[in-house]
């Protein structure tokens, strides 16, 4: 495949990620007459909007957030007078009078809860066989009138897709179709579905959107159809959060705390964390080989000049523990060298069952390692127990964190501050909008207080991102920032713009080491970074 067609490919994975979170973000607003509203006035300030339909301001803020992501409304944020107004656009009208063509995949999505979230069962196929046959209609629209009216049917279709397949995908990938046994040969529905009859119609789909080639009862995959297959775990992570958009017409005009009434020790409602760990497994593989680079230089530096070991904050499953004890000892003069040098590994987690998870995978794989309670909000409680129970300075440890700052619990401003902030995002806590200058002044106290403690060798950092609405509208198909604001947005996360991150981390007293720096992409359309941050304290 040429370059080109390979764009073309991530390009409709980003448009199927749109969809998901786009189609019940916008059916809920549409049904609620909140567009209807928009489109009869023109523009109105969230917290008018809130006012007006009783809705949570915050959770509203960001569902229509990612309308402006979409294109559709026109976004603009007054920091400095703590407000946010939406406006009506070209986009708007044609896209709002479509909305009612996500009720099928909504309803579906709400329903399928009932199900298991890897069987291909008979009721939810079936609903799922009548999105197939009006998409493959194209759910009969009328030609379009306009370039804006066509451009508009084509993203609309595109949601509706990526809603109606994203969750087959991830369903079929965890479930073992995109092995290479399937990939390499021809094969029979039967093969991998006990109802084969239900299976083949849905291979029958993916034929139709050309993933498969048919001939007589058997299926082969296409060139097209490996590209996508073989980047499944894409899917997964805006996946696992599927849970949370079955609830966001309750999130903006209901109980904005009904994914967080969970039984004490329950498991997670607004996220699938193990669908959501298959995801980022195979989704970050990219971004761990800079990590890898970072290590192995660092641990193969002379033995007085390296870190005793590594503190894993947010340690999850133990994966990257495992995953780094693995590349110090096989490529590194450390290495070597660790019966006289021994690697104190640190796994710390605030949730009890990572720990308890984390534990018996480390000790599968016979690796020596300590595992503990750990806020990432409290290092100088985490720097206090290194030392009393484990007779470590915790500047001695290199630290890593994978995506974990932007989901630290809540906490405002300890400090009275004029802060005016230059972010486009949108904040929420439980419902509630977050001034955007109380983020970043939070994010500021938060990286304040772990610089004390990484002078020596750092704070080894992969973040997420968010972008400008109208950078994202104008970039579709070319980023997942839209999934990203969503899935983050409604789940109390918060992601800044790489450029401002970066600034307040250095404010802080913890700069960017430039050398060691990468950017995905390396240009304006930055969602992920990996830094070193190396205090100056």
């Amino acid at each position: 495949m040429t370059r080109a067609e390979k764009a073309a490919l991530r390009g409709t994975i980003f448009r199927h990620l749109d969809g998901i979170v786009t189609a019940p973000t916008a059916y809920a607003l549409w049904e609620k007459g909140v567009l209807e509203y928009l489109l009869r006035r023109g523009s109105a300030e969230v917290g008018e909007l809130a006012q007006h339909f009783r809705a949570n301001e915050g959770y509203l803020n960001v569902a229509l957030r990612v309308l402006a992501a979409q294109g559709w409304l026109d976004y603009q944020v007054d920091n400095a007078a703590d407000r946010v107004v939406c406006g009506t656009n070209e986009l708007s009208e044609p896209a709002f009078n479509l909305c009612p063509l996500y009720r099928d995949v909504v309803e579906l999505l709400r329903f399928s809860g009932r199900f298991h979230r890897r069987k291909f069962e008979r009721v939810p196929f079936n609903a799922l066989e009548r999105i197939f046959k009006k998409y493959c209609r194209g759910y009969d629209l009328p030609s379009a009138t306009s370039e804006v009216e066509k451009r508009v049917q084509q993203q609309v279709l595109h949601h509706i897709e990526g809603m109606a397949i994203g969750p087959t995908v991830v369903a079929l990938g965890m479930g073992g179709m995109f092995h290479k046994y399937f990939m390499e040969a021809s094969f029979k529905p039967e093969e991998f579905h006990d109802d084969a009859e239900s299976f083949g119609r849905i291979l029958d789909f993916f034929t139709f959107l050309g993933w498969f080639e048919k001939r007589g009862a058997t299926y082969r995959f296409t060139e097209k159809g490996l590209f996508l297959a073989q980047r499944a775990s894409a899917y997964g992570v805006t996946v696992s959060y599927v849970p949370t958009f079955r609830q966001v017409d309750e999130l903006i005009f209901g109980d904005p705390e009904v994914l967080w009434n969970k039984a004490p020790g329950g498991s997670e409602l607004h996220v699938d964390r193990e669908m959501n760990v298959w995801g980022s497994g195979g989704a970050h593989a990219t971004y761990f080989k800079k990590l890898d680079e970072i290590v192995v230089e660092l641990f193969n530096r002379p033995i007085e000049e390296q870190p005793r070991g590594i503190a894993d904050m947010g340690c999850g499953n133990g994966a990257l523990l495992e995953h780094l004890f693995d590349i110090i000892a096989r490529h590194t003069l450390r290495g070597e060298m660790l019966d006289e040098y021994p690697l104190f590994l640190v796994g710390a987690d605030f949730n009890e069952v990572a720990l308890r998870v984390t534990r018996t995978n480390l000790s599968k794989a016979n690796i020596w390692a300590k595992v503990m309670w750990g806020d990432i909000s409290q290092p100088d409680r985490f720097a206090r127990d290194l030392r009393d129970d484990y007779g470590i300075a915790i500047e001695d440890l290199l630290h890593v964190r994978t995506f974990l700052d932007h989901n630290r619990p809540w906490n405002p401003p300890q400090q009275p501050h004029a802060r005016l902030s230059t972010s486009t995002g949108a904040y929420a806590y439980r419902g509630h909008r977050l001034s955007n200058n109380d983020v970043e002044a939070s994010l500021l106290e938060h990286l304040q207080r772990w610089a004390p403690y990484t002078g020596r060798f750092g704070l080894l950092v992969i973040e997420l991102h968010t972008l400008p609405p109208e950078r994202t509208a104008a970039n579709l198909g070319r980023t997942p920032a839209t999934a990203y604001d969503a899935t983050h947005g409604f789940s109390d996360q918060y992601i800044l713009e790489a450029d401002i991150f970066h600034r307040i981390a250095t404010e802080a007293g913890l700069s960017p080491d430039p050398t060691r720096q990468a950017l995905f992409p390396d240009n304006d359309l930055t969602t992920i970074s990996i830094n070193v941050l190396q205090s100056q304290c």
